[in-house]
């Protein structure tokens, strides 16, 4: 069966990097016979406020509900910064996630060992780094009403935002966390802030429901600040962690650095059938924007997790990533993992050399 693929490079560096892995794609189709279709030429993000005005036109959204997949760049800027909040280009973003339905968002933190030099903290400390931490990804402050900016009865204007969870939605992400789990350590550690907000409150004691359901996976509960603290002090010490929407956007960045470059990390977001948007977790910078100085791994690999989680292709994933591995045994680098042992390379350069890893495998 024929995969429906929508391809959306986004904003800044998005339309480099999502080149790299559309040049995997063609491999992939050619050399091993993945029967995909690849749909092209529609707008997200700040692409899109500049042809139309809406950060997400509405035949976007139709092909994205159309498709099997969407493979994502990045959006955003500071050109857009200015706009009114609900046309900046990140309401693109949250809009594909809120429409699809996806909630459950997958965002690894692996260490290649090639890289063990690249990150901040000692070798001991992250030596075999493998991280999943599991985000919910269509609720909490994100989604939450009421939201906005109201003006008080003394003239000052005052911010606020809603943090709101349902029962239903605790649950179907901690089980997202457990089934994941069952195929990896068996370990979750839920993160919430359960001493000061009724909300998190509330998701310990339904994390604790659910895990009845699944006695052969261990589960352990931490306070947010306190595991930013263990990410940097003792990373190797968790496996799954899963956590509602803001704490996980924030700690995955962190864990991100842990491997070296938040350029090296993949993301998926999956709905309740599997359906998906996959995307690098960085974002658009714009400063190296047509410089040839992106790195495409972190996109790649993201086409690696699509094989995976949605073409249930697992199979091409562990080429694509064996193929990534070769690379870097190689020593070729983009400037955010480069050291002077290594060979310097740009983002058509690092694509090249991953394709051609990926077409030797097949020989």
């Amino acid at each position: 069966m024929s995969h429906k693929i929508l391809i959306l490079p986004g904003d800044g560096i998005g339309v480099e990097i999502m080149a790299e892995a559309e040049k995997v794609l063609d491999v992939l189709r050619g050399d091993f016979s993945l029967d995909i279709e690849t749909i092209r030429g529609y707008l997200v993000g700040g692409a899109a406020i500049d042809a139309s005005g809406n950060p997400l036109p509405e035949e976007t959204l139709q092909q994205a509900k159309a498709a099997d997949a969407v493979l994502l760049g990045a959006v955003g800027g500071p050109k857009w910064e200015g706009l009114p909040y609900a046309i900046r280009p990140e309401r693109g973003l949250l809009g594909l996630r809120s429409e699809l339905g996806l909630f459950a968002n997958l965002r690894p933190a692996v260490l290649y060992p090639q890289l063990l030099s690249a990150s901040t903290l000692r070798p001991e400390v992250v030596t075999g780094l493998d991280i999943l931490i599991v985000r919910e990804l269509t609720g909490g402050l994100y989604f939450g009403q009421p939201r906005g900016v109201r003006v008080l009865e003394n003239g000052e204007r005052q911010g606020f935002n809603t943090l709101v969870y349902s029962e239903s939605e605790i649950e179907r992400i901690g089980r997202v966390a457990f089934e994941t789990a069952r195929k990896r350590t068996k370990k979750v550690c839920s993160v919430d802030k359960a001493n000061v907000l009724e909300c998190t409150e509330l998701w310990r004691e339904v994390m604790n429901r659910v895990h009845q359901e699944y006695p052969d996976v261990a589960l352990s509960h931490m306070y947010v600040d306190n595991a930013a603290m263990q990410l940097v002090r003792y990373p190797l010490q968790f496996d799954v962690m899963v956590t509602e929407n803001m704490f996980g956007d924030i700690l995955s960045d962190a864990a991100a650095m842990l491997t070296g470059s938040i350029g090296m990390l993949p993301s998926a977001s999956l709905n309740a059938e599997g359906k998906g948007m996959y995307e690098p977790i960085h974002g658009s910078a714009p400063d190296i924007a047509g410089k040839d100085l992106a790195n495409p791994i972190a996109t790649i690999l993201s086409v690696a997790m699509m094989l995976r989680y949605t073409l249930n292709a697992p199979e091409l994933a562990t080429r694509v990533e064996k193929a990534v591995g070769s690379v870097l045994d190689a020593g070729l680098r983009t400037r955010d993992i480069y050291t002077d042992k290594d060979r310097l390379v740009g983002t058509a350069a690092m694509g090249d050399a991953i394709v051609a890893a990926l077409r030797h495998m097949n020989r």
